[in-house]
């Protein structure tokens, strides 16, 4: 299954970056071998809307769940409307956060646990 860890560097022993939607890096792995692919986060310095367009991104890997620190409304909107699990709270590593999820340790969150960071965005 494809999870994707929010970072702020581009492999498994990066920190886990708190932000989603203007994370670093968005590490995409496969949690069963833990093969990833790391892409810069293309929506880190918008200027609105940037959660709902690193959801898109999400949406159009085929992650199926999303872990990070927190989540905006726009963002937990996106990803829940695309089927994306969310988890929040993490901390650690990319590969500490992943053993956690596979542990159960994480569970998915069922709303924003942050405010819009723009009226509009």
């Amino acid at each position: 299954m494809k999870i994707c860890v929010t970072a702020q560097g581009d492999n498994l022993d990066a920190a886990v970056d708190p932000r989603f939607g203007r994370c670093q890096y968005f590490v995409i792995v496969d949690s069963e071998t833990l093969d990833y692919e790391a892409i810069i986060n293309p929506n880190i310095d918008a200027r609105g809307g940037a959660g709902i367009q690193s959801g898109q991104v999400m949406a159009e890997r085929q992650v199926k769940a999303v872990v990070t620190g927190n989540v905006g409304p726009n963002a937990f909107q996106t990803l829940n409307t695309a089927g994306v699990s969310v988890m929040t709270g993490a901390s650690g590593s990319v590969r500490q956060a992943i053993e956690k999820y596979k542990n159960g340790e994480l569970k998915a969150t069922q709303g924003p646990t942050t405010g819009a960071m723009m009226a509009h965005g």
